[in-house]
């Protein structure tokens, strides 16, 4: 079989053959279909770095077909249409009777494509994230950051306790879709002002929730503009990752405000799957409307070249493995 790897060296993605996986009897063994590659963990910490990675660090939102269970399992069957936390490759097998996740491979519902099953995980999260800001649809929520991790967010809190929400990003791209998703207001930061925007449109009084999911070298800039547009009282959540440098924390500006990390309740985790295989089942997570682009897995070099290079020009990107 084939799968994605990051041997020694910057930007070296290369597809490397291996055996098929032999599967333990507590573990499924997964033919895949589809996977995402997540711009965030597999670019800034994988792609970018001169080091090898471990193949399975190299992705983990894969869509596929059950096709061998071990002995000791019941709940999964071959042919199950499933989504699973895996890497990149053709075959995967999966902890699924003791998982180091749970759940690591969940059956899809009918409606689910196997597109829109890769956001499975990310949906996961950003359910939990929007859980742990306790919003409710008395609140005005800004989501700094359209990308998947913003727009996933922004989706699942809409589709479920329905604030207020202000989407913030500069790429028109980005800010187009937000406005199609269901963003109530939508803030191009490439136009105007963000802080300054969002006062306005909160009559001066400033966002009972930020939502700060930039990351990367822009985050420091995202999580100072955060610092000034949550009224006293707000909550700030910090989503965005590998900023490369210290955020800065203005200690006068934080008074009276709450600031928590990305953090997650795993005692919630499949709960909080059910929920997000329910948005994707509902349509209220628009998952396929989210994918900008679409690679033959024998691609995945261009891809990732193409995530890095041309941030503007795109948003989900998939590797195709099958169909």
């Amino acid at each position: 079989m084939k799968r994605v790897a990051k041997p020694e060296g910057e930007y070296n993605i290369v597809i490397e053959e291996v055996p098929v996986p032999e599967i333990s009897e507590t573990e499924v063994l997964i033919r895949a279909e589809r996977t995402l590659i997540s711009r965030g963990s597999e670019i800034w910490r994988r792609y970018i770095r001169p080091e090898a990675i471990d193949h399975q660090m190299m992705g983990y939102s894969l869509a596929g077909t059950v096709v061998a269970v071990g002995t000791q399992v019941e709940n999964f069957s071959p042919g199950d249409r499933v989504a699973a936390v895996a890497p990149h490759a053709e075959y995967v097998s999966v902890e699924v009777v003791q998982p180091r996740y749970r759940p690591p491979v969940v059956q899809l519902p009918d409606g689910v494509s196997m597109e829109a099953a890769t956001f499975w995980p990310l949906g996961t999260s950003s359910v939990l994230w929007m859980w742990e800001t306790g919003a409710t649809a008395e609140d005005t929520m800004v989501i700094l950051g359209q990308g998947l991790v913003g727009s996933g967010c922004m989706q699942a809190v809409k589709g479920d306790t329905h604030p207020r929400v202000i989407a913030v990003d500069a790429l028109p791209l980005r800010c187009d879709l937000a406005r199609r998703l269901g963003a109530d207001a939508v803030v191009d930061a490439s136009r105007e002002h963000p802080v300054e925007a969002v006062h306005k449109l909160t009559d001066g009084r400033g966002a009972d929730i930020v939502v700060e999911a930039v990351g990367g070298r822009d985050g420091p800039n995202a999580f100072k503009q955060a610092q000034d547009m949550v009224r006293r009282g707000g909550l700030i959540q910090v989503i965005g990752l590998y900023e490369g440098e210290p955020l800065p924390l203005d200690s006068g500006k934080i008074q009276g405000k709450r600031l928590v990390g990305g953090y997650l309740d795993g005692s919630r985790r499949s709960e909080g799957s059910d929920q997000a295989l329910r948005l994707l089942a509902e349509g209220k997570v628009r998952a396929e409307e989210m994918i900008t682009n679409r690679f033959p897995f024998e691609e995945a070099a261009e891809a990732f070249d193409l995530l890095y290079t041309r941030l503007g020009e795109t948003m989900g990107v998939v590797l195709m493995w099958e169909g």
